[in-house]
Formats: structure tokens, C-alpha cells, sequence
């Protein structure tokens, strides 16, 4: 499965979960910060930022846990990535509501899950080295 990608099944599988358990985690805090108005300006500013240094110790985080050498992160974030993506489709396709009760919060979380991913890709392609 992991091989095709430089990566061992153990990595895959602990980039999934990993994405899996974040994505989760952003959509309860975001379900539980949307009501406060952080969707609209300026406070969505502040949010896209914070998700900067925000998601740093994520990427590290992976890199730790699934074992990943420094040539490899890239890659295990956009495993990662991959998995958050996915379930966040899911939920707004069909459990939409674990964003907030209105379709304004849900297209407000969506969207700064969707930024935190591409986040999450570029500090994970900073943070590659050659092997």
C-alpha cells in the first residue's frame, strides 16, 4: 500500500488516523467557536492566520508518531491531508450540522478546514528535506 509512495504500511496507516483524529478536532472547535462570529472580518483574519502557526506542531506531530523521515513528510501530510479532506466532504455532504446550525457556519468551517489542509501541505513541504 505505503511502498508506491516511498512509505511503509505502518506510516500510511498512521497518517490516516492522524488526519482523521485533527479533522475531527478542528470541526468540534470550530463548531464550537463558529457561533462567536469568527467567520466574518476581521476576526476570519485572525482565524486564517492562527491557523499558521496553528497547525506547525501538527506537522510535527506527524512526522513523530508515523515514524517519518525528514524526506518523507511531504508525503505523510498529504496522507494526512488526504483523510481530513475526505471526511470534511462527508460531513458537510451529509452530517453537516456537526458544523453549527446554519449554512453560513458550515460553509465557515469547511472553508478554514480546507485552508488548514493546504496549510498543513505547504509547512509539510517546508519541512522536507532531500534524502
Amino acid at each position: 500500500m505505503g511502498e508506491r509512495i516511498g512509505l511503509t504500511n505502518g506510516q500510511v496507516v498512521s497518517c490516516l488516523v492522524q488526519g482523521a483524529v485533527l479533522w475531527l478536532a478542528a470541526a468540534l472547535l470550530l463548531r464550537w467557536l463558529g457561533p462567536t462570529g469568527i467567520y466574518e472580518d476581521p476576526l476570519r483574519i485572525l482565524v486564517y492566520l492562527l491557523v499558521i502557526p496553528g497547525t506547525f506542531p501538527f506537522v510535527l506531530q506527524v512526522e513523530k508518531l508515523a515514524k517519518l523521515r525528514r524526506d518523507q513528510v511531504f508525503t505523510g501530510m498529504a496522507v494526512g491531508t488526504m483523510m481530513a479532506i475526505l471526511l470534511d466532504g462527508v460531513a458537510l455532504a451529509w452530517f453537516p450540522r456537526l458544523y453549527g446550525e446554519t449554512v453560513e457556519l458550515w460553509a465557515g468551517a469547511g472553508a478554514v478546514i480546507l485552508w488548514g489542509g493546504g496549510v498543513g501541505l505547504a509547512l509539510g513541504w517546508l519541512r522536507t528535506k532531500r534524502g
